[in-house]
């Protein structure tokens, strides 16, 4: 363990950020999830579902959690899954 009183205060911050990064992290695997188990079981929501996790992973890019393009690709990713979920119908 750190005795230096910086480091103390460094490895007190990481924890911090770790615990806030892991929320986030799990944000968007859940809502990741529940837009892909609606387009699975031909869901109406799919398309309001798309617009919370965009909202959800554009934040966590932004947050620097995800990488900027990392969340861009995820997003892009599940529209199209959507899009040719509606467009099967």
């Amino acid at each position: 363990m750190a005795k230096h009183p910086s480091a103390v205060k460094r490895h007190k911050q990481s924890l911090k950020r770790r615990a806030r990064n892991r929320h986030v992290r799990s944000s968007v695997k859940s809502i990741t999830k529940d837009v892909r188990l609606e387009i699975a079981e031909g869901g109406e929501k799919s398309a309001e579902l798309l617009r919370e996790a965009a909202s959800v992973i554009a934040r966590a890019g932004s947050k620097g959690v995800l990488h900027k393009k990392t969340a861009s690709r995820k997003v892009s990713r599940l529209a199209k899954a959507v899009h040719k979920a509606q467009a099967g119908k």
